[in-house]
């Protein structure tokens, strides 16, 4: 009999849930930097597999949100939590317990969701850290299981399918079988542009962005997209095009070239950047850059 099952991983931010999503899919759907905050909103992947159907949520980093942006994200996060039949939760070895992760020791503790506790990065950590990490947030929240992993590297994930299959729910499948994402093209090519930026730009400029596609036309042998970079602040303009353009050029190509390996065919990308003042704070832009205005509230 076919079974379907949704896990939500879930975290701070910056402690590899987009990592894991990728290596689990052995597909890039959820794009990857080293600043936090890059996940956005929730992003789902599918994996196939036996009798099981894996549906993934991919969700923002869970922090003290400073702007309303920040407050969809975590509410994305958080409402996540609310719709599937098992969570990942995912810490670094030798975290501590703050009040992010008190407050989901509160909510697990308080509920019957089964959690699965995953030790990331033990590629860059040892035994001891490793262990004392398991005791520290064993002692202070009941996990179904415990795994540490390497999402970089592999190490441990197998063992999460074996833990997460007993939570599967009995049923047919809910997406086609070489499904692997249900994200649409449009979003999928706006973070592709965004992972870009977020790599070839410094300090505080890439988290004040948004990228709309404008243009999204298929051809039989090309796709040609036209996206609009938003910036909040003048000054940040010509931060992001560079002098004689080199910075926009450096992240259309590689944004193009990441796009075409994506979507298998040839990509005509047209970039522009505009200034919107302050748009993470308006929820009215928010909701213009296709964020669910459902979520906003």
């Amino acid at each position: 009999m076919k079974k379907t099952l949704f896990a939500a991983i879930v975290g701070r931010p910056n402690v590899g849930k987009s990592t894991l999503l990728n290596f689990i899919l052995g597909k890039k759907v959820s794009i990857v930097s080293n600043k936090p905050q890059t996940t956005r909103t929730r992003v789902t992947g599918i994996l196939s597999r036996g009798d099981t159907q894996y549906v993934f949520l991919d969700t923002p980093g869970i922090h003290k949100p400073q702007d309303k942006l920040g407050s969809f994200m975590v509410k994305a996060a958080n409402s996540a939590i609310c719709d599937v039949d098992a969570v990942l939760w995912i810490v670094e070895a030798g975290d501590k317990i703050g009040a992010v992760e008190q407050s989901l020791i509160n909510r697990f503790n308080g509920g019957d969701l089964p959690v699965i506790l995953l030790i990331n990065k033990t590629d860059t950590s040892n035994a001891a850290e490793i262990a004392e990490t398991i005791l520290r947030f064993s002692a202070a929240c009941k996990f179904d299981a415990v795994i540490p992993i390497s999402a970089k590297t592999g190490d441990g994930v197998e063992e999460i399918f074996g833990e997460t299959e007993k939570f599967a729910v009995d049923g047919e499948w809910i997406f086609p079988d070489d499904m692997f994402t249900d994200m649409p093209e449009r979003f999928i090519a706006s973070e592709i542009i965004r992972e870009k930026l977020l790599q070839t730009l410094d300090k505080e400029v890439p988290h004040g962005i948004a990228v709309v596609i404008e243009e999204f036309s298929e051809s039989e042998n090309m796709i040609k997209i036209r996206a609009e970079i938003f910036c909040e602040k003048e000054s940040h303009k010509p931060i992001i095009i560079g002098k004689g353009g080199r910075e926009l050029k450096l992240v259309g190509t590689r944004a193009r070239e990441e796009m075409e390996r994506f979507f298998g065919v040839k990509v005509f990308l047209d970039l522009w950047v505009k200034v919107k003042e302050n748009w993470r704070q308006s929820q009215a832009d928010i909701a213009n850059f296709g964020f669910k205005k459902d979520d906003l509230s």
